[in-house]
């Protein structure tokens, strides 16, 4: 007779204020990234002449392709996550739906691990093009101060 084993995982349950919270808080990330992209792009857009002339382009243009990819990923991680947040009536309806209440956690899970993901990549490609940019501009100093 064979016995089942069974793999149990440690889930931190919390409450619908929590997960409330905690998805006001992804929204406003979010945002702030989205509004920070602008930023980026009417940087690069500002300084495409210098990185032209600095030889940098093959350089910059596989993080700007990153950075579009991440505006477009930022509007549907800000779908998901809004109809998370709108999902959370499961949470608080004082009916107890068991698997609709863990398949939220799920998700609520699913989508912390979603947002780490994206926040990583974003942050390293904003990183590539400030130290770009940098670059771009103390050449053009060092130009300058030459002429």
């Amino acid at each position: 007779m064979k016995t089942k084993t069974h793999k149990g995982t440690f889930r931190e349950w919390l409450s619908p204020e929590e997960l409330h919270e905690e998805s006001k808080k992804w929204m406003s990330e979010l945002n702030f990234s989205k509004d920070e992209q602008d930023f980026l792009n009417d940087m690069v857009k500002d300084y495409t002449l210098d990185i032209i002339d600095s030889d940098m382009f093959n350089i910059v243009q596989p993080v700007v392709e990153t950075l579009n990819k991440s505006e477009k990923e930022v509007e549907d991680m800000l779908k998901k996550v809004r109809l998370h947040e709108n999902q959370l009536q499961i949470m608080v309806d004082e009916v107890n739906q068991n698997r609709m209440e863990n398949a939220y956690l799920d998700t609520h899970a699913d989508l912390e691990k979603e947002l780490g993901r994206y926040f990583e990549k974003y942050r390293e490609a904003k990183t590539k093009i400030f130290d770009i940019i940098s670059q771009v501009i103390k050449r053009k100093k060092q130009k300058r101060l030459l002429n």
